[in-house]
Formats: C-alpha cells, sequence, structure tokens
C-alpha cells in the first residue's frame, strides 16, 4: 500500500481535535478499505467528535496539501471512502437527530446518523425515511447523500435526491453556506458567485444535458447537472443546489447537517407476492408486466442466491416457509396500501402471472406462480435475507468472488430480459458467469461476474467486460450508474457515457467548489484507471506465508487457502456494524470504534498475516488489542452472511502469540481452571476473603488484572458428584427403549452451579430416562471441553482435552446415546472447535449427538417421546439467550422446552451479548465495556421486569452479569421445568 507520513499533521490535528486522531498503522490500514476492491493507506484519520473539528481537519489538511475523504458506515462498493489523504469519520459521534418537524415531515440530521438508528427514532411518530438501502443497518445519511443512494422502494420514493431538502455545508476553501433551493437573500445562503457560475452553465448546458443525460430513474452517474436547469413551465422542478452536491461523492463539499423529508410508515398490512419462475429470462420478460400493477417494489432473487443461502444457518427457516419448489429465480412484489387494496392487487397479480402461463399445479415447462406472504414476521425474514443479497453472493468459499464493477447498471424495463441475455453472454465469452439479485422494477439488477482479481489474467478480464457492458447500455440508452454511484470503479468511463462536452462541465463544476481538488479526488473527474492494480486490495505481489495452525481451516481451502482464506472472506460490507438485533457485534455497540467491530478485525488479520503491517504484526502487542474486546460471542459465525467466525480467528491468533511470546500469569490460572478447581472448592472459604476484604481484593488485580470491582464466582462445598448424575432405567411408556442419556457435566455447573446439573437429572428422571454422567477412561481428573484453554490461546492443551473427551464419549455415541449438557459455551465447543482441533469422522459424530439439555427436550417433547409431568408456575418469565445458543439456532429449542410448561407467560428480552463472556467480565481492562454491553438492553430489561417474575439464562456468565448488575438472580432452563414438576411424581 503506498502511504505517506505526515508527523506535523498528526501533531496539529491533536491539538486543534476534540475526536480520535489516528496516525498508527493499524488504524489507517482499518480505513484503507470499503466495501470495494480497492486499498488506499491513507495518511491519518481522524474520528470527529463535532462539526468544528471537520472543520479543522479540513483547514489541517488544506494548509498542510492533503487530500481529505469523508467516511460514514464506510460501505462504497465503488471506493468512494479510500483515499491517500486524510479521512473525517462522521459515524462515531457526528450521528444526531438534530431537529424535528413531525407535521411538516422534515428532519435535519448530522451526516454520520445510521438509517435503521434514524428511523427508530423516527417511528414513535408515525414516519420513517424510506431511502430503503440494503445496508440500513450502518449506511449513514451523509453516505447515502454522497452516492445518491436509492433503495428497494425507489419506484414509489425516489432517491435521496427527491427526498433531500438541503445541505449544510463547508466548502474547501473552509466557506460555510446552506445549499438548498434558491431563494435571493436567504439566510446562511451559498456564495453568490457560486451559485450564479453554476446557473450560467445550466443554462449553458441545458440542450446537452438533455441530449446525453440517461432517462432512466436510476441514474447516479457524474453530477447532477439535470439540477442547474431552470424550467419556466408551471410546476416544474425549481432549481436546489443541494441536488448538486447529492451524488457528488464528497468532491464538492462536506455535509455538516441534512434536511431531508420523511414519508408516513408503511401500513403494517402490507402484501408480499412471491413470484416463481422456472427460468431467469422468464422473470425478466415479466418485470415490466409487474410493475405496471403499481407496486411498493419489485426485488429479484436468483437460484444462485437460493442455493448459497441454503448453505447459511440463519436464512434456511426463511427459505422453507416461502420458496416453493427449484425456481429459477423469484420476484418478491410487495403492495403497501390499505388491506382491500393490497389484497386485490395480489390478485391481479396472479391473474397476470396465468395470463404469462405461469401457475402452480399447471405442469409442463411454465410451472410458476404466486406464493403470498401476508405474515409480518415472514414479511420481515423475507426482507432480511434480500437485504444480504451482497453478503450471500459474496460467502462462496472458492477463489474466483462475485466482483462489483458493473454492478449496477440501469436499462429501461422494456430491454431488461435482451441486457441480462446479452451480458450473460459476455460473461460466458469470458469463462466466467454472473450473480444476480436486487431491483428488478427500476431495471437495475445487481450484477457480479465471477473473478479473482488477485490474478492479473482477471483483471484484464473485468476491463473488458465493462467496457462491452457499458457499451451495451449506452445502447439501451440506460446508466452505468444506476445506485451505487462512480468512485474508481466507473469515474473513468463518463465520457463515453455523457460525452466530452458533459464531461468538460463536470470538470467545471469540480473546479469551482474545490479550485485546489483538496475533496476526495479522483473519484468523478480526473479518475485514475479501474483496473490500477497498485490501488486494489490485492496488489502486485500480495502473498500470504503458509504457517502451522491449531485449528484446522481446510474447509476454506477453495477461496484462498485455509486461514488466509478464512480472514479473506471478510467483504468489507459492514453487517458487523449494526447496533440493535440479534447479537453482532457487542463490542463495537459500546465503543463505535472501527478497531472494535468484525470487519475492522478481519482487515487488520488480512493485512498483518501479508506483512503489510510490518513483521511480527500478527504477534504484536497492537495486533492483541485489536482482539481484546471480542467476546468470542460466535455471533459472526452465524449473523455474518460470509461466515467471518472471528471468535474461533482470536482463538488462532492467541495460539500463534503464545507460541513466541508465551503466557502470563492471568492466562495459566484461567487455563487451568478445571484443573485446579477441585482444590479451589476444598478452601472456598479462604478465597472468599478476596471479596470481602478490599485491599486484599485490590492487591490481586495488580498481580492477576482481576477486577476489584467485580466479586468472583464462589466455589461450592456441595459441587455437583459424577455419582448423582447416574439415574438407572426409565419408567415403561415414556422413553420405553430409548438407549439413554449421558450428562457432560461441565466445569461451571460442576463447581459453581451444581443446582443446575441436578435439576436436569431431576427432569430427565422424573421422564424416564436412564443417565449417566460422562466420565474419562482412565484417571480421576473430570472430562472437559478446552473452553478455558481455547479462550486463553492454549490450544494444544484445548486439543489434548478434545481427545480425552472424544475418546471417553465415543462408545456412547456408537451406542446411540445422547450427549447432553446444560452450559451453551461448554457443550457447543464439542460441535464447533472439537471437528476443527481433532478432525476426523469421531468429532464429527460427537458433534452431531451433542445436544443442548433443552435441545434434547424440545426434540424428545415433539416426537412425543418425552411426557413430563409439569404444573403451571403462575408467574411470568423472562429469557435471555446465551451468544452460543443463538449463533447455534438453538433459542427456538430453548422457548419450545419452557412452553411445556402450562400458561407459562414468556417474554423473550430482545439482547445482545450479557457482556461477560467468561473471564472478559472479570478483567480490570475490559470491565466496563462488560458492564456497558450489559447495560445496552439486558440490564434495563431485567430490571424492569415484575417482582416475583423468573429470569432465565442458560449461560452461567450471564447469570453472575445479571446479579451484579440488577441483583436479580437468573436461573436454568432445567431449574425451571424442574420447579414445574408435579409434586405427585
Amino acid at each position: 500500500m503506498s502511504e505517506m507520513i505526515r508527523p506535523g499533521l498528526h501533531r496539529r490535528l491533536s491539538r486543534e481535535v476534540s475526536g480520535d486522531v489516528l496516525f498508527d498503522r493499524f488504524s489507517r490500514g482499518r480505513y484503507a478499505t470499503d466495501a470495494s476492491i480497492y486499498q488506499i493507506m491513507p495518511a491519518g484519520v481522524v474520528v470527529a467528535r463535532t462539526a468544528e473539528d471537520v472543520v479543522a481537519a479540513l483547514d489541517a489538511a488544506r494548509e498542510e496539501g492533503v487530500a481529505l475523504t469523508m467516511r460514514g458506515g464506510g460501505t462504497s462498493q465503488c471506493g468512494q471512502t479510500v483515499n491517500s489523504g486524510l479521512i473525517v469519520d462522521t459515524s462515531k459521534h457526528l450521528n444526531k437527530l438534530l431537529e424535528l418537524d413531525v407535521e411538516g415531515r422534515h428532519a435535519l440530521v448530522e451526516p454520520g446518523i445510521v438509517l435503521d438508528d434514524l428511523n427508530r427514532l423516527l417511528k414513535p411518530h408515525g414516519l420513517w425515511f424510506p431511502v430503503d438501502v440494503s445496508t440500513a443497518s450502518r449506511a449513514t445519511i451523509g453516505g447515502m447523500a454522497g452516492n445518491n443512494s436509492c433503495g428497494s422502494r425507489s419506484l414509489r420514493y425516489g432517491t435521496m435526491r427527491d427526498n433531500v431538502v438541503a445541505i449544510e455545508a463547508v466548502l474547501a476553501d473552509g466557506t460555510r453556506g446552506r445549499f438548498a433551493e434558491l431563494e435571493q437573500g436567504a439566510k446562511g445562503e451559498p456564495p453568490r458567485d457560486l451559485v450564479a457560475a453554476m446557473l450560467a452553465l445550466g443554462r449553458r448546458e441545458a440542450g446537452e444535458i438533455a441530449a446525453r443525460f440517461p432517462g432512466v430513474q436510476r441514474r447516479v452517474g457524474g453530477y447532477n447537472l439535470d439540477a442547474l436547469v431552470q424550467t419556466d413551465h408551471p410546476g416544474g422542478d425549481p432549481v436546489n443546489l443541494a441536488h448538486l452536491l447529492v451524488g457528488s461523492e464528497g468532491t464538492l463539499g462536506i455535509s455538516t447537517a441534512i434536511e431531508i423529508k420523511l414519508s408516513p410508515l408503511p401500513k403494517a398490512t402490507k402484501r408480499l407476492g412471491v413470484c416463481h419462475f422456472p427460468t431467469f429470462r422468464a422473470a425478466m420478460e415479466a418485470a415490466q408486466h409487474i410493475v405496471a400493477l403499481k407496486p411498493t417494489s419489485v426485488e429479484l432473487v436468483d437460484e444462485t442466491m437460493i442455493a448459497l443461502a441454503r448453505e447459511i444457518p440463519m436464512f434456511v427457516p426463511t427459505l422453507e416457509a416461502f420458496v416453493k419448489g427449484r425456481p429459477a429465480a423469484l420476484l418478491l412484489t410487495e403492495f403497501a396500501d390499505d388491506p382491500d387494496e393490497n389484497a386485490a392487487s395480489i390478485a391481479r397479480l396472479e391473474a397476470v402471472m396465468s395470463d404469462l402461463g405461469y401457475g402452480f399445479g399447471r405442469g409442463g415447462a411454465h410451472e410458476g406462480g404466486v406464493v403470498t406472504v401476508g405474515d409480518v414476521t415472514l414479511q420481515g425474514a423475507i426482507a432480511e435475507l434480500r437485504a444480504s443479497g451482497l453478503n450471500i453472493m459474496m460467502s462462496m468459499k472458492e477463489a474466483g468472488k462475485p466482483v462489483s464493477f458493473v454492478e449496477d447498471c440501469a436499462v429501461p424495463l422494456e430491454h431488461l430480459a435482451d441486457y441480462t441475455d446479452r451480458l450473460t453472454a459476455i460473461f460466458e465469452k469470458h469463462g466466467t458467469r454472473g450473480t444476480w439479485y436486487a431491483h428488478a422494477s427500476e431495471g437495475c439488477l445487481h450484477v457480479r461476474p465471477v473473478l479473482n482479481v488477485k490474478l492479473e489474467k482477471d483483471v484484464a478480464t473485468m476491463r473488458a467486460i465493462a467496457e462491452e457492458a457499458f457499451a451495451m447500455v449506452r445502447e439501451y440508452k440506460g446508466s452505468h450508474s444506476g445506485e451505487h454511484g462512480d468512485g474508481i470503479v466507473r469515474s473513468e468511463f463518463h465520457e463515453a457515457m455523457f460525452g466530452s462536452r458533459i464531461v468538460g462541465a463536470f470538470r467545471e463544476v469540480k473546479t469551482a467548489f474545490d479550485p485546489s481538488g483538496l475533496l476526495n479526488p479522483g473519484k468523478i473527474v480526473d479518475a485514475p484507471k479501474m483496473d490500477d492494480r497498485s490501488l486494489m486490495r490485492y496488489p502486485p505481489g500480495y502473498a500470504v506465508s503458509d504457517f502451522p495452525t491449531a485449528f484446522d481451516w481446510t474447509s476454506w481451502s477453495g477461496s484462498a487457502g485455509g486461514f488466509q482464506g478464512a480472514v479473506e472472506m471478510c467483504n468489507n460490507n459492514g453487517a458487523c456494524r449494526k447496533s440493535a438485533g440479534a447479537v453482532m457485534c457487542p463490542s463495537y455497540r459500546v465503543t463505535r470504534n472501527e478497531r472494535d467491530v468484525t470487519r475492522g478485525r478481519a482487515n487488520t488479520l488480512r493485512l498483518a498475516i501479508s506483512g503489510q503491517l510490518g513483521p511480527g504484526a500478527l504477534h504484536s502487542d497492537e495486533m492483541a488489542e485489536t482482539l481484546k474486546l471480542c467476546v468470542s460471542c460466535k455471533a459472526c459465525r452465524r449473523e455474518c452472511p460470509t461466515g467471518v467466525d472471528m471468535a474461533k480467528m482470536k482463538a488462532e491468533v492467541l495460539y500463534q502469540r503464545g507460541k513466541a511470546k508465551g503466557f502470563s500469569a492471568k492466562d495459566r490460572l484461567i487455563a487451568n481452571l478445571p484443573r485446579t478447581a477441585w482444590i479451589a472448592a476444598r478452601f472456598g472459604g479462604a478465597l472468599g476473603l478476596r471479596d470481602r476484604f478490599g485491599p486484599l481484593a485490590r492487591l490481586l488485580e495488580t498481580i492477576f488484572g482481576f477486577s476489584a470491582r467485580r466479586s468472583l464466582p464462589k466455589f461450592r462445598r456441595d459441587w455437583f458428584r459424577s455419582r448423582e448424575g447416574d439415574v438407572a432405567g426409565g419408567r415403561s411408556g415414556e422413553a420405553g427403549g430409548h438407549p439413554g442419556v449421558v450428562l457432560f457435566a461441565d466445569t461451571f455447573g460442576r463447581w459453581f452451579d451444581p443446582q443446575t446439573l441436578r435439576a436436569a437429572v431431576a427432569v430427565l428422571k422424573a421422564a424416564g430416562y436412564p443417565v449417566e454422567t460422562a466420565r474419562p477412561l482412565s484417571g480421576r481428573q473430570p472430562l472437559c471441553c478446552g473452553r478455558t484453554y481455547i479462550a486463553s490461546g492454549m490450544a494444544d492443551r484445548a486439543r489434548a482435552e478434545a481427545e480425552r473427551t472424544i475418546a471417553a464419549l465415543m462408545p456412547h455415541v456408537r451406542a446411540g446415546k445422547a450427549i447432553i449438557g446444560l452450559e451453551p459455551s461448554c457443550l457447543l465447543t464439542l460441535r464447533d472447535e472439537f471437528p476443527a482441533l481433532v478432525p476426523g469422522e469421531d468429532a464429527r459424530a460427537l458433534a452431531e449427538s451433542a445436544l443442548l439439555f433443552e435441545e434434547f427436550v424440545a426434540r424428545e417433547a415433539r416426537a412425543r417421546r418425552m411426557v413430563l409431568p409439569l404444573e403451571p408456575l403462575g408467574r411470568k418469565a423472562y429469557l435471555h439467550g446465551h451468544c452460543h445458543q443463538k449463533a447455534f439456532g438453538a433459542m427456538p429449542a430453548v422457548e419450545a422446552a419452557l412452553r411445556l410448561i402450562p400458561d407459562l407467560d414468556l417474554t423473550v428480552i430482545e439482547s445482545s451479548c450479557c457482556g461477560m463472556a467468561g473471564a472478559f467480565g472479570y478483567d480490570a481492562e475490559t470491565i466496563d465495556v462488560s458492564l456497558a454491553m450489559g447495560e445496552l438492553s439486558l440490564l434495563p430489561a431485567v430490571r424492569q421486569a415484575p417482582e416475583g417474575a423468573l429470569v432465565v439464562a442458560d449461560g452461567t456468565s450471564c447469570r453472575h452479569q445479571i446479579f451484579d448488575g440488577t441483583g436479580r438472580t437468573a436461573i436454568h432452563v432445567a431449574e425451571v421445568l424442574a420447579g414445574a414438576l408435579s409434586h405427585k411424581t
């Protein structure tokens, strides 16, 4: 990566800026990429706290002769937010809703506010901002304005340009102005000479603009010169200079506040018609007829996306609920009017499909039809699947990946079928294929040819495809930029699209606003070649040296090879940056630092293993800091559509660091807990002195790093003995003929929470299942999952534990017995890490037989093999799910087990990680983040639970965090079921 060092700039910014000023190589590397194929190392990064910080950064950059690029969520797919100068990040602090006019349906927002966060604030007022891009969980309004984003419902609501009223901006020379509809003498108006120059340009080029600008709605390429053309006829659009800044990609001015139009929330009675087609062309031909019905949106999902989504656990239940058979393409058609009109629209949709020859049950070549979805929850799940289209496509585990460069060309609907056929032929001609999805309603399909841009020949193929595709788009009078803007990818092609005169006008606009080329140079005008490999994430000479790994990464061999391939699965699209819903990424939700999000960690790892952060980067203290706040929740394993498993990557890096630098006393103390717990349990009273005597707690904090502000878990004198878990033979008729259950008594349950294991035994006994406690083949040391060794980086010790446990449990597995456990992080280690530590058939067989207690209960009850004598509890119950339960899709089983209790009033708390995460919550360096994670949603929800309500949490750490944070005692599902057992049994 090319880079320039500016120590003077760093010192100045550190003095003048209240936000974070980041000039170290690791931080700059994290801002060197966005969601495109490009990578440029910046000179430095400013995480602006105030608008004054932005102005100070601009002044310093101008006076130091350094370019400045604004950045929001960093999700640009064309390289808009990468540059070699100063990067200014607005997403952490400049994210406020400044003013809200509910009656007038207007809002004034800071540029760093994320679309989903904004809409959560607007929802209580019955309003939303309707430019609903698929990256809504991380896309900022400033970035959307810079790109002129569109969203899936632009058919009804238009683009950003249609929804931006005004922009308060700072120009390159420091001049401030409010860019809006022209109004003589308006407060804060832009410089009059600039306004006059732009109006003169509009008058002069009106004819050329009318002749050369594509007529499709999805035209976001170049500058919006048509916004400068004054119309004389009544009802014509007045000149609004904000619309010139919209889509300018930060090259003309810097927004400090944006005034936007709002819309009423769509009615909850919307209906979705999922049109199934036997061929891709059939769907493309049908699009224009479906659009004529005036739906809110028509979105494409092709068979490639369906097939890839079937490999991602979080999407499987959704697909099973609405996809019928094996369609080649789906058109998701939404109607969002009143209920009667929606029903009529669905009927008309079915009639159109019937007229086209499609209807389920018809048979033959025209098999297809409409699946109607009225359920709001399923509609939301389908919308989430469609919004994840990019990441689903990028989940391919092979050397080639779908590459964005002809990503969002837009053509008139009547040409869509021919265009897609011809573009497919171009792909085939160059030896590749494309993946298709998105906005069929606008003739703007996201299509990505599969290429390996590490190879010179594939980069050459990329250019050849681009040139042929863009020529075809011009032939159809379409736009080569239909949604994602220009950036580095498309800017060089503007002359062919618009002609030299219009490109000259683009350059004239840039010069008028930014004569020294300070703001985000190389975008829209004077652009580099799109295939300049020196600007790419994988430049010439990119290589990663092989090194022996602790875990088996061969399942990633198709993408690049082992650990490298796993790391490179991150495409930077930023799904991990969402601030609410599900779990990923809990530490980022607290800090809002790029370093502390899955994407930032993956980028750092990629740069480190490829030598771009200097020698020894993988083992460095900077890398340790990068991973320190990763709580190994495993949410990314499930929620990242490309499957970036940061928990396992962190374990690998800790192992590599431990080999290079050794382990601390704290590491060894945590890792060896399963081995030393029996000693600690016998001296639990003496250990309790630490919690009762403050000076001792502070001394031990100094020595071992365990925070004096947190009491340690209590070792129980009545620990769980293995013989307690042995229950011979069951009662006939209930579990009759069942081969039995083996209880895997984890370290935490055995020594800290034995009541949970005893409760599980009581439930299984009441259901009539033969139970025995898992025991080692030799020696007295209880079996262990090795979780503490993994968390401490001692993967070799964890492997030894895995081998010992596998050997002891395999006879039971072969006998058909279920291996069940209560602590999610321990039992699920058998399913996740064991096969990666000890590859082979035995580990895989054990993984398939290992079940959480509640998974076993739910499975047996569903099969009607388990009949429990349960009585109503007469209490409300509030359930918090352990991160690993969520990561492995076990939460439905937890709910199903609890709902076996008659009339149980159950509420599931929507929460991310509890924040305790094993030793993380006890560490003096991380306790503040731990507590802040708990306060995001879990602890407030528990405090609001009625007195006397049950609080249910299966994780030992979760229960401790709840008690420490609220004073409420949470219990395991097994305890709830045991408490509901009839006293007559």
